[in-house]
């Protein structure tokens, strides 16, 4: 097992262990550097001649089995108290992979559980992850992308199915800025019939399978829930910005906190909305050739920009997700370590390439990285 916890100190952030991670920066502080490693024999470290090192393992999110009652997945067991829990469910872009589903967080504090977006397959990676989707209080949306709402009916219908847990406590709810009103009501529309002729099929009660929308009008605390509280703010995912809304998402509980960026170019408001946050959850784009598709890159963000808006904001630890990088047999990516190496061109602070059911617990010890035997072992 890979764990890294990590606290700032006032020499700067003090790493005390290499977490199980596609890709880790070594962390570095103004006059010290501490890190600590400890691995099995599943797990394979090889460190790059760069400044970052690189962490790799034989585990992928695809060994998890697609089974909640069999999962042991940390998001399956409880937040500890006063802990923030945050697992990438789906690290990839409208790109079909097996690797990487599409974008979307699973949120944990309390006894809540949030999502933020719904990728490509994000109710095959809820459930690897130990969470029936009836168990979810909420989705909440960034923008209207196919790969961030593709998701929506998988998650409200098999959350109602009483052979997958079902839902008793009201409907399903979906948040969003404005447009989710049209999309909700109309999926209710299209499945109409899967609701009444599981009804009349004695299969369920109809009353239990509803969804229901709250529609954000304008940035600020959007949301607040048991100590939970997220706030929204405006984010631009292209240069005329012309695709609205697309929005970010600032989500505090009590002194922790983290904050996703949604698809966005370089915007003020990452920084503004996210310096000194815990966790700093961002976008990233990149191809070998940036010239092959211009018009895919001007509406991301760059390693090299990620890389200043992590040093103005200063997060405890960054993390990208929603990676836009290359089409297998038509468009080359570039490499993991050169993703590290050129964020490093701008930023000297710990960085982590996001995997599909990565987990990261910020509690008053820092932030802990969790690998699927990290909850029963803490």
């Amino acid at each position: 097992m890979f764990t890294l916890r990590s606290r700032r100190t006032r020499a700067g952030l003090l790493c005390l262990g290499v977490a199980s991670a596609l890709a880790l920066s070594a962390c570095s502080t103004t006059d010290t550097t501490q890190t600590e490693a400890a691995a099995d024999d599943s797990v394979a470290v090889a460190a790059a001649e760069s400044s970052a090192g690189t962490v790799t393992r034989e585990i992928t999110a695809n060994d998890f089995p697609v089974n909640v009652v069999e999962s042991t997945h940390p998001a399956k067991d409880a937040p500890a108290e006063g802990e923030l829990r945050v697992t990438l469910l789906g690290t990839g872009s409208p790109v079909p992979s097996t690797e990487r589903f599409g974008f979307s967080i699973l949120i944990q504090a309390g006894d809540m559980n949030y999502m933020v977006d719904a990728g490509r397959g994000a109710v095959v990676r809820l459930t690897q992850a130990g969470i029936e989707a009836g168990q979810l209080d909420g989705l909440i949306l960034t923008h209207y992308h196919s790969d961030h709402v593709l998701s929506i009916d998988d998650l409200w219908m098999t959350g109602y199915v009483p052979a997958f847990g079902g839902r008793d406590d009201g409907d399903f709810m979906v948040y969003g800025p404005e447009g989710v009103g049209t999309i909700v009501d109309n999926l209710y529309a299209a499945f109409e019939n899967d609701r009444q002729v599981r009804d009349a099929d004695g299969e369920l009660d109809i009353e239990t399978t509803g969804i229901g929308w709250e529609e954000f009008s304008e940035e600020g605390v959007v949301l607040e829930n048991d100590g939970l509280e997220v706030t929204m703010f405006d984010v631009q995912h292209d240069p005329a910005n012309v695709i609205l809304p697309s929005q970010g998402y600032r989500i505090d509980y009590g002194e922790h906190s983290v904050l996703i960026s949604g698809d966005t170019i370089p915007h003020p408001n990452v920084v503004e909305y996210g310096t000194n946050v815990d966790l700093l959850i961002h976008e990233v784009a990149a191809f070998e050739d940036p010239d092959v598709l211009p018009q895919v890159i001007s509406h991301h963000t760059t390693p090299e920009q990620a890389g200043e808006i992590f040093r103005d904001a200063d997060p405890e630890m960054a993390v990208y997700t929603h990676f836009v990088n290359g089409i297998p047999g038509k468009v080359d990516g570039i490499s993991d370590e050169e993703m590290i190496a050129r964020t490093k061109e701008n930023f000297d602070g710990d960085v982590v390439l996001g995997e599909d059911l990565m987990v990261f617990s910020i509690t008053d010890d820092g932030i802990e990285m969790l690998d699927q035997q990290a909850l029963s072992e803490r």
